[in-house]
């Protein structure tokens, strides 16, 4: 019996961009510097609006970008978009601190068009970055990056950071294959300190930094701006306890809109978003940290002036700024739900996304549907999430049982622990995350669910190869971790039915944990599921080769026989379902093939095909087939490595995760089989 590891090699990521070059003496409309200063109204269509933004407050117009996209598939870079050329392509730092009053407000209209239009095309991440506009161009007016590091938390505020640092001209591949990362990026800019997407980590970033500076002998600053909700989670806290015991000079910029995806649930930030200042200023005095502030964040010149104040400070100091989340863009501010925080591809018009082809529904939708059917008639149900209700498909569930909800922030070692003491006391949690969000909470599901065996159920919205948003966000790591957990149960559905099934199964086993996991890529409709924790066979071949596809690679997996069946190879097929425990049904008949071949969407090394090829080897007495022979075993996934973001299909079949890539991957096998030893 042999094993083969497919894994092919990881993609390298972006590289580092070139000097912006010189600046003009004065920003540019319609190509021409304007008399060294900057017009008196902001830009629209390339033109000065009246004295008025578009963009206002006031919502001038019909309180959208007016000609904010580009036509023809054309990317709107500020030039494409019917921008100034040049004024945001060849922006930078210093080019920013030369800039009065009035070419400021005028700059900020323009950021906000840019990124109306871009994000229209690209998707991505738009009302936080809508809200840090101000902010940004003072952080950079202040202080001297990269000298002095800023440190974004969470980095899906960096947008207008990467803007200023001359990157603009780079938004068209945006979150695409071989483009600039939605999230600060080491290897696009050394204005790029940390890529962090996951929030709460930039105060203890900064403490060490602040640290290292000192010993070192350094006198430079250290900036950590925190905001969308990053302060609901423990790290920030013990990061600023940290900070302010060590009385190390830190500048704590709070970017206060409110807000992680949806209003922040947190008693702390209600505090800290007093006007008055009274209550935060206490609070993290109590910690050893002065405070300035609260100030209007869209008033460059007063978060300027308290910046200054900060940077002058001899200990560790927090900056309170309010600010609004998707300032100036009217279909972000009314958005109720979660001021527009990251959409894909939208009417920059009207603000809606544009449709999905064919009306494809998601795994997220079957599962939002699933838990409300399962709560009717269990009313012990409850549905734990880290401040992401909407997205993890609750929105329905907490309209109809809102008690039932528990949004406890960006928190997720609470979320499971406080799990664990739900099921203890009789409730059935179902903890809808992310499954790279899961990472942050592994011991909590070892030892406070998993070693108790509490019936705890784990809903992992994307799971595998996420895409645009890269690789702190692809949920490569689950399979490879969960089904090392004693007693925990691993479910994987094939399509958008098989997530009610397997929901209502998770909740029938009282006797420890079960994890369902899914793709964020569209889910396919099937007429056929399976049942229990048993393994479907889908099709059943000649003995030759054996499929066994996990979650959407089973579909990969059908593609793969159809090849094989043109050149007379009939395939067998499963739909694996339950990753752990292994059904033995599915184990004796793959036994029986010459050539099992694994696929799933997560790392290989140490994943399911590993587990498969074990199981194999142990249930053939003494090791080989009653032939003499066990099945040569093919584990196909991907490697162990830190993936660029790109489209999900394209990076699976890279990897050779696709149709084509399986079927190669069986023919080389078999080809290896076929020749004399």
């Amino acid at each position: 019996m042999t094993t083969v590891r497919h894994t092919p090699t990881a993609t390298p990521g972006g590289a580092a961009l070139p000097d912006p070059g010189p600046a003009p003496d004065g920003p540019v409309v319609n190509g021409h510097v304007v008399n060294g200063h900057a017009p008196t109204g902001p830009v629209t269509n390339g033109h000065v609006v009246n004295g008025r933004s578009p963009l206002a407050g006031t919502h001038a117009g019909n309180g959208h970008v007016p000609g904010g996209h580009a036509g023809n598939g054309t990317h709107p870079s500020s030039a494409a978009a019917g921008g100034p050329p040049g004024v945001l392509d060849d922006l930078s730092p210093e080019r920013l601190r030369a800039m009065d009053r009035e070419q400021l407000d005028v700059l900020a209209a323009e950021i906000r068009r840019f990124l109306v239009s871009s994000v229209a095309v690209t998707g991505g991440h738009l009302g936080p970055n809508l809200g840090a506009v101000e902010l940004s161009l003072a952080l950079h007016r202040v202080f001297d990056s990269p000298a002095d590091p800023i440190v974004w938390d969470t980095g899906h505020q960096a947008y207008v950071h990467k803007v200023v640092t001359g990157r603009a001209g780079r938004f068209a591949r945006l979150r695409k294959a071989g483009g600039i990362s939605g999230y600060p990026n080491r290897t696009e800019s050394p204005h790029d300190m940390v890529e962090n997407s996951h929030a709460s980590t930039a105060l203890s970033y900064a403490d060490g930094l602040a640290r290292a500076r000192d010993l070192r002998g350094g006198a430079h600053h250290v900036v950590a701006v925190i905001g969308d909700g990053a302060l609901t989670g423990g790290l920030a806290y013990e990061a600023l306890n940290n900070i302010g015991t060590s009385g190390r000079r830190v500048v704590v910029v709070l970017n206060d809109n409110g807000r992680s995806y949806a209003p922040t649930v947190s008693r702390l930030t209600t505090a800290c978003g007093e006007r008055d200042g009274a209550a935060p200023e206490a609070f993290f005095a109590a910690l050893g940290l002065s405070y300035l502030g609260p100030v209007d964040g869209h008033d460059v010149e007063a978060v300027e002036a308290l910046l200054h104040r900060a940077a002058a400070c001899p200990g560790p100091v927090v900056v309170h700024v309010h600010t609004v989340k998707g300032r100036d863009y009217a279909p972000a501010e009314g958005d109720a739900e979660k001021c527009l925080h990251d959409v894909s591809p939208f009417d920059p018009e009207s603000g809606l996304p544009h449709a999905r082809p064919g009306g494809a529904a998601s795994y997220t939708e079957a599962f939002g549907t699933a838990i409300v059917a399962e709560a009717e008639h269990r009313p012990e149900l409850v549905a734990v999430t880290a401040a992401m209700t909407g997205p993890t498909g609750l929105l329905r569930f907490a309209a109809r049982f809102g008690d039932r909800l528990v949004d406890v922030g960006i928190a997720e070692q609470h979320a499971v622990t406080a799990a664990a003491g739900m099921a203890m006391g009789g409730l059935r949690p179902v903890v809808a995350i992310y499954s790279t969000f899961l990472n942050r909470a592994w011991d909590q599901l070892v030892h406070d669910v998993g070693l108790h065996r509490l019936p705890v159920v784990f809903c992992l919205d994307r799971a595998g190869v996420t895409g645009d948003d890269g690789p702190s966000h692809h949920g490569i790591f689950d399979l490879v971790l969960l089904t090392k957990v004693p007693g925990m149960t691993v479910l994987v559905p094939s399509s958008y039915e098989e997530v009610a099934v397997m929901l209502h199964q998770a909740l029938e086993i009282t006797d420890g944990p079960v994890a369902i996991r899914w793709p964020k890529t569209p889910a396919r409709r099937c007429a056929t599921t399976g049942s229990g924790l048993a393994a479907r066979r889908i099709a059943a071949g000649d003995g030759s080769v054996c499929f066994l596809g996990l979650g959407k690679l089973v579909e990969a997996c059908e593609g793969a026989a159809d090849r094989l069946a043109a050149r007379g190879i009939d395939a067998t097929v499963w739909d694996v379902r339950a990753a752990a425990p292994l059904d033995p049904a599915m184990l004796d008949d793959a036994r029986s093939h010459a050539l099992v071949v694994t696929a799933e969407d997560g790392i290989a090394d140490g994943g399911v095909g590993s587990i498969v090829a074990a199981a194999l080897r142990s249930r053939q007495p003494d090791g080989r087939r009653p032939d003499g022979q066990g099945p040569d075993v093919v584990t196909c996934g991907l490697p162990l490595a830190y993936l660029p973001h790109g489209g999900a299909d394209d990076i699976l079949a890279a990897h050779g995760l696709d149709a084509a890539g399986l079927a190669a991957a069986a023919t080389r096998a078999l080809g290896r089989a076929d020749r004399p030893a």
